[in-house]
């Protein structure tokens, strides 16, 4: 099937909207995402608040996607996957930004954000950058909300997969982000990119780079800790101890919220107990991201809360000579 034509009774998420996205108008935004087909991009750039593996020295290099099939209300990103901010991009126009990013900045790798509503986007532009000789790998960057099915079209466009697994608790996906099925969904997607990719490469052969497998990442929650035990107890029993995971603690309140504890910061008590959890249950390759225990919250200048109003979002975000 030409990848155009998987705009047209759009099945790309597990929604499964069936909008036909290549119309003109209204009706092409109608699915969940709220994206018609063409691209839209919130920034492209060299991004250094990702794992060690993928940072490296001179960053990752990032394509953030606007809009969202997950719409978590409580996102960091909301002004490009909730709010509608965006810049429309042909493919051309995106390939050559890449292709700039690339020989400017000299990042490790092709870092794609959140392109699974613009999957056909995201296979053309990896096509377009192989057939030019480029050999860096490829990141998807992912929510954990993937079709088994897309996960496979995907297999030949990608190297390294970083998805969430943001909750064990469909009360809490239904509440915050409009789908009760996450958990097992997620967990079938996750499932599907270690057949592919086995686990993240640096581990075993200890280079400081990551070059092919899967790292997932969990977000704890102000006020659902026993989410967090729960998801990383499943992450457990489904893929053992050898499992990469990125235990991250940054949350941070953006817009009011209708569960009260979203409207905070994690607790010192909330992240220890969720730690001491995950070294109990024996992962052996983990990255965490220790609170600052005497900030009340994150610093207004912080690698993990962008900006997509600047042409450079991320404070983190160095410029290369």
């Amino acid at each position: 099937m030409p990848l155009l034509e998987l705009f047209e009774n759009c099945r790309l998420c597990p929604r499964e909207c069936g909008i036909n996205r290549l119309n003109e108008g209204k009706e092409a935004l109608a699915g969940f995402c709220r994206e018609a087909w063409g691209l839209r991009v919130g920034y492209v750039g060299p991004h250094f608040g990702e794992e060690p593996p993928i940072t490296g020295t001179y960053g990752s290099g990032t394509v953030f996607f606007a809009g969202c099939s997950l719409r978590c209300s409580f996102c960091q990103n909301h002004q490009i996957s909730r709010d509608g901010l965006g810049r429309s991009m042909t493919p051309d126009e995106l390939f050559e930004r890449v292709c700039e990013m690339v020989q400017l900045h000299h990042v490790h790798n092709i870092n794609l954000v959140t392109p699974d509503h613009f999957f056909p986007h995201a296979f053309d532009l990896v096509a377009r950058l192989r057939q030019k000789g480029y050999a860096l790998p490829i990141v998807y960057n992912l929510s954990g909300y993937q079709s088994k099915e897309m996960v496979g079209q995907a297999d030949e466009y990608a190297d390294i997969y970083l998805p969430d697994f943001k909750y064990a608790d469909t009360r809490l996906s239904r509440r915050f982000s409009s789908c009760k099925d996450y958990p097992d969904i997620a967990l079938t997607a996750i499932s599907e990119m270690v057949r592919q990719k086995g686990f993240l490469d640096s581990f075993q052969t200890g280079a400081p780079l990551a070059k092919k497998g899967v790292l997932v990442r969990h977000l704890i929650l102000p006020g659902h800790a026993e989410n967090s035990l729960d998801a990383l107890t499943a992450l457990f029993l489904e893929f053992g101890p050898l499992l990469p995971v990125s235990l991250m603690s940054q949350y941070t309140p953006l817009s009011p919220q209708e569960d009260q504890a979203l409207n905070r910061n994690l607790t010192p008590e909330e992240f220890d107990r969720v730690y001491s959890h995950i070294m109990d249950l024996g992962f052996e390759h983990l990255f965490v991201q220790f609170p600052d225990k005497t900030k009340a919250a994150l610093p207004p200048e912080t690698p993990f809360l962008p900006d997509f109003l600047k042409e450079r979002p991320f404070s983190g975000t160095r410029q290369q000579d």
